[in-house]
């Protein structure tokens, strides 16, 4: 990814709340369809939501008419992450600044509504420093991660004031997402000296870990009905290269160019992996039905950065290409109402880097 931060990773780190509160404001009345590719049948109506930066992670709240995403553009942000606020049909984004409803200090990531839509967690390095923190250089010529140890969990309100802290352990807490029964959270944390995965109570309480194996296990989504999750995870199989990813752990640094899709139940039993198609595997959502899976991946692609949207089964058959753009498409959610699907492209950006956030109805 282009100077990206990922959801655990891959892309930047742009955070927004948009609010498609009729349908018609994300949907195109001119009956054109000039930001589909041909061969995007799962596509229609799509709609440009932001216009510069890097922007990224959106996600929907409860009831379908809001999203949070994070942006670094210019004079958005302090030069790294902060999340932001948007209401389309009501903002213009092309010629107006979002809302932010981070600190506006440090580094955040990984937006995400609270049950009732009034809250977010996010997670933020401001507590360490308000400046941001540097980004990691390449590693012996290979691109790598930061995971920055000063990252906690935090709940806000929507004009951007804390009302909570749900971390406050030494280490890297990050990439959580909340159930759609609003009663857990699933984040990943570097706490037991492992990049694996945990759940907690909306107030922080119950922490439980998920994942054991050796790997970086991060991104994960609850499946619809809440009873299971997706998630991206490195495994490293030889001893060299689990040497390699323990010694880059201890540096605070992940290399993420190797990742598969992984499902279990939320108490880590029913383990299995999804995909087996080598590269980078990541960015996973399950679809309405609570059985196939949204992702994003390069393995097809003969430049490294080159990402397209795939749909598999949970049992990693049906294999299916879903976007067709040449660089970059990535962070799929479905609105909750089943309707909607945003994700962050490169497409049609006139040959810069800049990353943007679409909206667009999904066809069956």
């Amino acid at each position: 990814m282009t100077n990206f931060h990922f959801k655990g990773g891959f892309i930047l780190a742009f955070s927004l709340l948009i609010t498609c509160s009729p349908p018609a404001v994300i949907t195109r009345t001119d009956g054109t369809d000039p930001l589909r590719y041909e061969g995007e049948k799962h596509f229609k109506n799509i709609t440009q939501l932001t216009f510069g930066g890097n922007n990224a992670e959106a996600y929907w709240s409860f009831d379908s008419k809001h999203l949070t995403f994070q942006s670094d553009f210019g004079s958005w942000s302090n030069g790294c992450d902060q999340i932001f606020l948007m209401t389309p049909g009501k903002d213009d984004l092309k010629n107006n600044k979002p809302v932010r409803i981070s600190t506006g200090t440090g580094r955040t990531t990984c937006s995400y509504f609270m049950p009732g839509n009034k809250k977010i967690l996010y997670a933020s390095t401001h507590a360490a420093g308000s400046t941001c923190p540097p980004a990691p250089e390449r590693t012996g010529g290979k691109y790598v991660w930061a995971v920055y140890e000063s990252f906690d969990i935090y709940v806000a309100d929507l004009e951007g004031k804390i009302v909570s802290r749900l971390t406050d352990h030494p280490g890297y807490d990050a990439e959580a997402t909340v159930s759609p029964k609003g009663d857990k959270i699933v984040f990943t944390s570097v706490r037991d000296g492992d990049l694996d995965l945990y759940t907690m109570d909306t107030d922080g309480k119950n922490v439980k870990r998920v994942t054991s194996e050796l790997g970086y296990d991060g991104g994960a989504f609850f499946s619809p009905d809440g009873s299971k999750l997706v998630f991206r995870a490195s495994r490293p199989q030889t001893e060299e290269a689990k040497k390699e990813y323990l010694d880059l752990l201890k540096q605070g640094l992940v290399q993420p160019t190797e990742m598969e899709i992984f499902v279990c139940n939320t108490d880590g039993s029913g383990l299995k992996q999804v995909t087996k198609l080598g590269k980078a595997n990541w960015a996973p959502y399950y679809l309405p039905d609570n059985k196939r899976i949204l992702f994003s991946s390069n393995h097809a692609a003969s430049r490294g950065y080159s990402f397209n949207l795939y749909m598999i089964n949970e049992d990693g058959t049906g294999l299916e290409k879903v976007s067709f753009d040449q660089t970059f498409d990535s962070f799929p959610m479905f609105s909750p109402n089943g309707k909607y699907l945003v994700f962050a492209s490169n497409r049609f950006n006139g040959g810069t880097r800049d990353t943007n956030l679409f909206v667009t109805e999904w066809v069956e």
